[in-house]
Order: structure tokens, then C-alpha cells, then sequence
């Protein structure tokens, strides 16, 4: 009996691939001699290469992403060494845009599942398990026929998104990793850089088995549903009509992700994300740049000032995680233009701000007039852009110690008290943190692993640098400190707590030990505030705070 292997790769254990269980359920009635494998890139390649022998399978099918092909590439060698006569195929976007050429690279593949596999791989599953067809007769294939020349079929019609079967795993496997779910595909935009534009056609899967889909995670509990749609609030009415039903289904465990536009945000959508659960949902709201000629270029739309107002508005509730993107690397934009972008969008105060470089993705039309634009980017996954004519390699460098300085001081949480009062004497956010990048490279840290107090003590050094170490700035980060976690060894900044040593204690009597009790002494005298953590944000992870009397 044949055996058919479809494996995934992922980027972390805690992520999941929902295509390879959506091309099981596709192929039906030969459920029982498909089996699927997901592993990581983390782990050792003999690991997977060991499971796949056991698993004994005749063809493996490999779902392929910008962040998997160099690792599968090198299974795709490695595989025939150990099963000879097993056939290797590949799918997913990473290889449906430059087929022939994959197979070129890899002369062991034997081919190419191209677009949407729902529709392709149930006939090839046939081809295999009943010997019944042949390639040639199969739309979407690029393959290798018997004398060994790379053929390819047409591409296969868009699969109706209500006929694609829902894959279900066992509800204690949701507790553990992040679900991701698909109740759209293709994008009303049409971005130069996104290959959702290349999705001509717009199509929803019904808002009826949207719910009940999403009641099976709900009764199970998983901490996090994923929305793949690129822009879920496209359809007013129907993001309303999702949105409130998971307000009013809310269980008080499951967080749903959602990748909006901000500006196409309605009042009826605002007045129902205001009464959510704080925690209940996130959003990421892709902005890429400030300047408008450059998102012109690209061919984006947007309405940056109600997208300023929306993002402030959602703000003001209080319950919303926001996620805003910059791209660097797009065409038009120098260092000049994004620095007043990084400002713009830093000035909203998101919860993070994802500094993104610009991926040169095959397919997109940045990738077909990349030569004619003067893009240059590297040749191997993920394609991330090293220069453009706008903004040179050195620019690239210096953004990419923005970017790492971001990541660690903004995006992290545990420095929000000590940048705020660090950024009072800068004019730009991202000189500051430019600034900062430079310090870490002149006293080489950057290449270095460091701690959460190394952190704090490099924060010190470059304060002291720009006479900015004053008593102010390291309460400020004896708050910060607290506000993440109980510390059982106080910080050298942090102030001598024995005058208090009487008081503290019977704050202790009375809140208990599972708390911290700070002073700080200020000119006004010291201030008692208790850090609670078994109250923390659900946005945040902070400590719940409260100002003792």
C-alpha cells in the first residue's frame, strides 16, 4: 500500500502548518495512507531524516516557505540517500512562482505542486495511490517526465473557500501552539511587494462556518487563533459580524490575531472592539511608510490620518495589543524618509513597532522590476533587501541597529518608565535609538548575548555618556525592573531600603510575600508602591501597580 508523507517544516515548535492538514483533509478517502510529519528548523537534520526513514513513506511532499527552502533543499539532497526510490515534492509559495527553476536547483525533486494544493494534490494522491492519470493531465504541476525534461500543466482554477475541509487536530494539541486559520484569501490591495496581489480574486469563507470552526478552538481553550487573511476588515459588515461574535463568545482564554487596515476601521467596528475583553484580541496594522509618494510607488492605499485616528482611538481603550510595520527598502524611500516615518508612526505609541526590511518575493512585481528599480537583494531566503538607490548598504547597516535596539529597549516591555524619560531630551525617536545602536557597536556589544541587568547596565552606560544618569532615571528603572518581576537580588542602582526596614515589614504582614513592596525617594519624601504579579496586564505581562498610603 503507497504512502504519501506531507511534511512542514516551521519556523518553532509552537507554530503550526495549516496547509499540510488542509491538503489531507482535500484528499479524502486516501486519508489513511497520507501522513503528515512537522518538524522545525531548529531541529538536527538527522532527526527528520531519521523520522522520515522509519515513516517508510513512497513520496514526500514538503511544504515550502521563505523560511524553510535552504533547510528542505538540503533534506531534498539528503532523502534520496536513504530511500532511493522515494519521490519528492514540493509546494507552497516559496517554490510556485520560480517552479522550473527549483527543479533545476534540485534535480532529485521530482516536482512542483503550483498555487493552491487543495485542488492540486487530491490528483496527484490519485496518481500515486491508484496509478490512475497521468502528470500531464493534472493543472498546477511542473514535474519531471520520463526522460527527465521539466514539463509544466496549466495553473489550476482558485478552490471556493467554503469547499476547502476543516482540519481539526485533538483539543489537547490547541493548548500548546498557535492556531492559524484562513476565512479569506486574496487582498483588495494590490502591493508591489505582497504576494497576496497577485490574488486576483477576492473570496471569504462563510461567516456561518467561520463560527463553528472557531467554537471547536473556543471549547478547547487554545490561547491563540491566528487569522492568515491580509486584510480581515476589508468586508465591514463582515468583520463586524465576526468581531462581535467573539466578544460575545468570548471564552476568557483565547487571544484572535488579525491583520487589519487601520483606516478602513468603521464606528460600528470601534464601538464593539471598545467592549472587549482586554486581551481578547490583537491587531497588526501594516503602515510601511509615512511618505506618500513612496507608498504611491508601491502601489499602496492608505489614509494615513484616519489610520492615525483609528490607531489612537483603539488606543484609548486600553484592551487592544497594536502591532504597527515599517518596511525599509522601499522604492523612493531614503534614510532621510524613513526616519521621519519611524518618528510618525513611534509618536502613535503602538504596543510594538516592527522595523521590517523589505523581502524581494518571487512573484511580486518589485521581483519582476527589481533590475529596472536598482532593488538589490540577496539571492537566497529570505531575499532581503542590501540596497536600493535610495538607501544604500551602510543605511541598510545602521537600520538594522535601529531595528535590534527597538527589539530589545521598545518592543520588549521592560524598559517603558526609563525610555520614557530618556526620550523627554530627544527631539527624534530614531536618533535615539540610532544613538544608542552606535554605542552598542563602538563598545562591541553587538555581537554579544546579553542578560536583562547587562541590559540595564549598557541603558546606564550610554545615559551617563549623553549626562543623562541622575537619581530620576534609575528609579525609573528600579520600576521598570519590578514591573516585570520579583527579583531576589536588588540592582546596584536601586536605593537603600534599610531606613524603611520597619514599614516595609508591615506592608509585608499585611499584602503578603507573593508581592513586592518598593520606596523611592523622592524630594517630596519616599513613595511605597506595591508590584502584584499574580494581577498582571493582559496586554502588557506587567505586574498590576498601585501607590500605597
Amino acid at each position: 500500500m503507497k504512502k504519501i508523507l506531507l511534511a512542514a517544516i516551521n519556523a518553532k515548535y509552537i507554530h503550526s502548518n495549516l496547509a499540510v492538514y488542509h491538503l489531507k483533509a482535500a484528499a479524502g478517502k486516501y486519508g489513511d495512507q497520507i501522513e503528515i510529519g512537522e518538524y522545525t528548523i531548529n531541529q538536527q537534520p538527522d532527526q527528520i531524516l531519521g523520522d522520515i526513514y522509519r515513516r517508510q513513506p513512497d513520496v514526500v511532499a514538503f511544504s515550502c516557505y521563505i523560511w524553510n527552502r535552504e533547510f528542505v533543499g538540503m533534506l531534498l539532497e539528503e532523502i534520496p540517500k536513504i530511500l532511493p526510490d522515494v519521490k519528492l515534492w514540493a509546494g507552497g509559495p516559496e517554490v510556485s512562482f520560480d517552479a522550473e527553476a527549483f527543479l533545476r536547483e534540485h534535480p532529485r525533486a521530482s516536482g512542483v505542486m503550483r498555487g493552491e494544493g487543495e485542488g492540486v494534490f487530491p490528483k496527484l494522491a490519485a496518481y500515486y495511490i491508484e496509478e490512475t492519470g497521468a502528470p500531464e493531465e493534472i493543472r498546477g504541476l511542473s514535474y519531471r517526465d520520463a526522460d527527465g525534461r521539466i514539463c509544466s500543466t496549466p495553473d489550476a482554477e482558485p478552490v471556493e473557500m467554503d469547499e476547502i475541509p476543516f482540519v481539526c487536530g485533538k483539543p489537547e494539541e490547541f493548548r500548546h501552539k498557535i492556531i492559524y486559520y484562513e476565512s479569506s484569501r486574496g487582498c483588495p490591495f494590490r502591493c508591489a511587494y505582497c504576494l497576496s496581489s497577485l490574488d486576483k480574486r477576492l473570496r471569504y469563507r462563510s461567516t456561518e462556518k467561520v463560527k463553528r470552526e472557531l467554537s471547536v478552538f473556543l471549547e478547547a481553550q487554545a490561547p491563540q487563533v491566528k487569522f492568515l487573511d491580509r486584510t480581515f476588515n476589508c468586508d465591514p459588515k463582515r468583520s463586524l459580524e465576526l468581531w462581535s461574535w467573539i466578544r460575545e463568545h468570548d471564552n476568557g482564554v483565547t487571544n484572535f490575531h488579525f491583520e487589519i487596515a487601520a483606516d478602513l476601521l468603521t464606528e460600528e467596528e470601534l464601538r464593539v472592539m471598545e467592549g472587549m475583553r482586554p486581551g481578547l484580541i490583537q491587531l497588526e496594522i501594516g503602515v510601511q511608510s509615512t511618505n506618500m509618494e513612496v507608498i504611491r510607488r508601491i502601489d499602496r492605499v492608505m489614509d494615513l490620518e484616519r489610520l492615525r485616528r483609528a490607531v489612537a482611538r483603539v488606543k484609548s481603550f486600553g484592551n487592544i495589543h497594536q502591532h504597527l510595520d515599517l518596511i525599509a527598502g522601499l522604492p523612493g524611500e531614503d534614510l532621510e524618509s524613513f526616519r521621519r516615518s519611524f518618528d510618525e508612526v513611534f509618536s502613535m505609541r503602538p504596543d510594538q513597532l516592527q522595523l521590517g526590511f523589505l523581502k524581494v518575493l518571487k512573484g511580486t512585481r518589485i521581483w519582476r522590476e527589481a533590475e529596472q528599480l536598482g532593488v538589490r537583494c540577496h539571492s537566497r531566503a529570505p531575499y532581503e533587501v542590501l540596497s536600493t538607490p535610495w538607501l544604500s548598504y551602510g543605511d541598510v547597516l545602521t537600520l538594522k541597529g535601529v531595528e535590534e535596539m527597538v527589539e530589545v529597549y521598545y518592543n520588549s516591555r521592560q524598559f517603558e518608565k526609563t525610555l520614557e524619560a530618556l526620550l523627554e531630551d530627544w527631539a527624534s525617536a530614531f536618533d535615539f535609538f540610532r544613538k544608542l545602536a552606535e554605542h552598542y557597536e563602538k563598545a562591541g556589544y553587538s555581537q554579544v548575548s546579553h542578560s536583562r541587568m547587562a541590559r540595564y547596565d549598557i541603558l546606564r552606560e550610554f545615559a551617563g555618556e549623553e549626562g543623562r544618569l541622575d537619581d530620576r532615571l534609575d528609579r525609573c528603572m528600579v520600576f521598570d525592573l519590578y514591573a516585570r518581576e520579583r527579583r531576589k537580588s536588588r540592582p546596584a542602582f536601586a536605593s537603600d531600603r534599610t531606613p524603611y526596614r520597619d514599614r516595609l515589614r508591615e506592608y509585608e504582614r499585611k499584602y503578603g510575600k507573593q508581592v513586592h513592596i518598593e520606596v523611592f525617594e523622592e524630594e517630596t519624601g519616599p513613595r511605597f508602591v506595591l508590584f502584584d504579579y499574580d494581577r498582571r496586564d493582559p496586554l502588557t505581562g506587567q505586574a498590576h501597580v498601585e501607590e500605597l498610603k
